[in-house]
């Protein structure tokens, strides 16, 4: 039985069938999301010569989510990992990414088969748009960092402290607090 995202739609269902997309316009994260929402066996191993079922698959979750969601829940799942990894992810945030994606063991395993179409034996590249998306990064629920960009860390002697956050700022970039000094 296929997993789909049980996260309500934002945009309203169409009549209209999902736009063809070939999998080179799609990022890694876009890959597994589709993976994830497609009929792919919960259980399933990948075996040489696979290459194209896994396409198949891909396309279908494609189909099934639309751009715009696929799009919208690559993003979301992107920003949870990069929080996750920092130890940096709220309670409400896990709880609206286990809602989007109820089970892990099948995210990873998608995730998984679609580093296999970037870099395996069927190896199929992304394009620069795709690579584009897949570094765009969105969060579900409140952050630490309030939305700045700058998560507050500690306070010593009545300094303040504070970290750059991995979903709203994971290049640490300082906004310009320089003065104009006049001539």
């Amino acid at each position: 039985m296929p997993a789909t995202l049980v996260a309500p739609r934002l945009t309203p269902p169409t009549s209209a069938p999902a736009p063809l997309v070939s999998v080179e316009e799609l990022s890694h994260g876009e890959r597994k999301v589709a993976l994830y929402a497609s009929d792919m066996p919960n259980r399933y191993r990948y075996r040489k010569g696979d290459d194209a079922q896994i396409v198949t698959w891909i396309r279908q979750g494609v189909a099934r989510l639309g751009l715009e969601e696929l799009y919208l829940s690559a993003a979301y799942a992107s920003g949870y990992r990069l929080l996750e990894m920092s130890h940096a992810e709220t309670a409400e945030q896990t709880q609206a990414h286990l809602t989007r994606f109820p089970n892990s063991r099948r995210l990873d395993r998608a995730g998984s088969l679609a580093a296999l179409t970037i870099t395996g034996s069927g190896c199929i590249p992304c394009s620069a748009a795709a690579i584009a998306r897949n570094h765009h990064a969105l969060v579900e629920g409140a952050c630490d960092c309030g939305g700045t960009g700058w998560m507050p860390l500690q306070v010593f002697d009545g300094e303040a402290l504070s970290l750059n956050c991995p979903a709203h700022n994971p290049t640490g970039d300082r906004p310009n607090t320089r003065a104009a000094v006049p001539a």
